[in-house]
């Protein structure tokens, strides 16, 4: 973890969580796993406070929690769950494609509140839905619960561990850290018999631990000893977000292949990657062997793909030199496997090939695919192979070797290593290239955001008279005011200012749209960087 990634994370933090959640996480990140107390002092911060900041970090599964040897609870960040929530529109997007207007608003609950019950979810988003609907329609109660059954069914959401069953928490001492288990076969099953839909249920106060309280709802007097719960009170949910990055890796993967080949084969690898996308784990290296007859039943019916073509796009794809897609055996006319590893790096390569392209020119891209490609090559080679004039090359490679883009390794003739007498061979070490890249990725970003901090704080005092101007006139317009009237309130901004906010608008959509493209480029260096940890 790099010194600007802490930076990066730490603006992420104090912008959607405030200055004293971005410290105590910041100070968990540097330095990791602290107690409350000592966490408390290093910050100068009461110990309420603190607290208060680990709940929101912990909830929204930014902080984890164990009990040490020592019987005392130490929390630790993980960095990587603050540097998606650039990512988040790109989670929304997802879901709004694959299960329309209800997913997406599910998934963005699940943002916003990190962790959540499926009756608060499926309430708030029927809401919404309902709000948003045109007057005389009704919303089908099932659409909802529908659509979050299917996006748990294929693992976008998943169970959080709870604390053990009621009889077994007594055995426990109160003040003790919970033991929070969830067995894997549950970690995507939605509990059957009760309904899930919003409906509670009764039950005495003396009942339940300390575990359930914070999914109570109290209604009616305390003198009655009775409080009503949501029916799935302790099965708490929230994204997967392993899963959305499976799917959007697959959609890079799909991409790619269209680019390089054409739309049918990357039909074929997309339906590939979509039978095997709920067995396949995101870390793994390659998908499951699939039959050649069980790849054709499952490609989509409008393709209208015949078996020969078919044969001819598995030869084609299997014989490309990216390895991708690769033939294991012949049974049922062939078994076959997407490599995802050779895809990530067939993708971040043509991502830092046009890096290099875009900052260094064509020749300099000359001169970096030339080393790609023949691994190895001396100064005079590359001038030879590259097709480029001796000193405008040297000059070139040169340049590349500065900023780290290209490397040098020695082989010396002799054991004194006298440079007469030694080979320099120009090479290109690709996981190396894709680390600087990705940190310049996080300079970018970190810069991105202090324009837009910057642009802010320049035109505060116009932003909140406009907010102010809108304001009184929905007021106006809700309590049928003259259109006159609300034409003055909206003359109190001026044609200046005006064209001041319009450039503010205009700035602040390049530079967001600029933060999800950089955050799209981040993506696929990490995830190739990540497969590299995994060989």
């Amino acid at each position: 973890m790099s010194a600007i990634e802490v930076q990066v994370a730490s603006r992420i933090l104090k912008e959607h969580y405030g200055d004293i959640v971005d410290k105590v996480c910041t100070q968990l990140i540097k330095y990791g796993s602290t107690p409350l107390r000592p966490l408390a002092q290093e910050l100068s911060l009461k110990v309420d406070q603190v607290k208060k900041a680990l709940c929101v970090l912990i909830q929204h599964n930014i902080v984890t929690f164990k009990l040490h040897k020592r019987g005392f609870v130490e929390y630790s960040a993980k960095v990587d769950h603050v540097l998606m929530i650039p990512r988040y529109p790109h989670y929304i997007y997802c879901a709004k494609t694959l299960y329309g207007d209800a997913g997406e608003l599910i998934v963005e609950e699940f943002l916003q509140h990190g962790q959540m019950l499926m009756s608060a979810v499926v309430d708030k988003v029927s809401q919404r839905l309902s709000e948003a609907m045109e007057a005389g329609q009704k919303l089908d109660p099932r659409i909802v619960p529908g659509k979050f059954e299917d996006l748990v069914n294929t693992h976008f959401l998943q169970r959080l561990p709870a604390p053990p069953k009621q009889q077994e928490q007594e055995k426990v001492p109160s003040n003790a850290v919970p033991k929070l288990e969830l067995s894997e076969k549950d970690m995507y099953r939605i509990p059957q018999g009760d309904d899930l839909t919003g409906r509670k249920r009764k039950r005495s106060v003396t009942d339940s631990g300390d575990a359930d309280r914070s999914n109570k709802k109290v209604r009616g007097s305390s003198s009655t000893g009775n409080e009503e719960v949501a029916a799935d009170a302790g099965v708490v949910w929230k994204i997967n977000f392993d899963r959305f990055h499976q799917h959007l890796r697959d959609l890079e993967i799909v991409a790619a292949v269209c680019r390089r080949v054409d739309w049918h084969a990357g039909e074929i690898v997309r339906t590939m990657l979509r039978v095997s996308e709920l067995t396949t784990d995101f870390n793994a290296s390659e998908t499951i062997p699939i039959g050649f007859h069980d790849i054709m039943r499952a490609l989509p019916p409008d393709l209208k793909m015949t078996r020969n073509a078919a044969e001819q796009y598995f030869k084609l794809l299997s014989d490309d030199q990216t390895r991708i897609l690769q033939k294991i055996g012949e049974s049922g006319g062939g078994t076959y496997k997407i490599d995802l590893q050779k895809a990530s790096q067939a993708i971040c390569t043509a991502t830092v090939e046009s890096i290099v392209q875009e900052r260094f020119g064509s020749k300099s891209f000359r001169i970096f695919k030339t080393l790609l490609i023949k691994k190895h090559l001396e100064q005079k080679q590359v001038e030879e192979f590259a097709l480029i004039p001796a000193k405008e090359a040297k000059e070139l490679l040169y340049k590349l070797f500065a900023e780290h883009i290209v490397t040098v390794q020695e082989i010396p003739r002799t054991p004194d290593h006298a440079p007469s007498r030694t080979f320099y061979l120009f090479t290109v070490n690709i996981s190396q290239v894709s680390r600087m890249m990705l940190e310049r990725c996080y300079k970018t970003l970190a810069n991105l955001m202090s324009r837009r901090d910057y642009e802010t704080k320049e035109n505060r005092r116009l932003i909140e008279k406009a907010q102010r101007v809108e304001a009184i006139t929905k007021s106006l317009q809700s309590h049928g005011a003259d259109p006159t009237q609300t034409a003055e309130i909206e003359d109190m901004i001026t044609a200046p200012e005006k064209l001041q906010l319009e450039q503010y608008k205009r700035k602040m959509a390049k530079l967001e749209q600029s933060e999800l493209q950089v955050d799209g480029t981040i993506f696929i260096l990490s995830n190739y960087i990540q497969q590299e940890g995994n060989r």
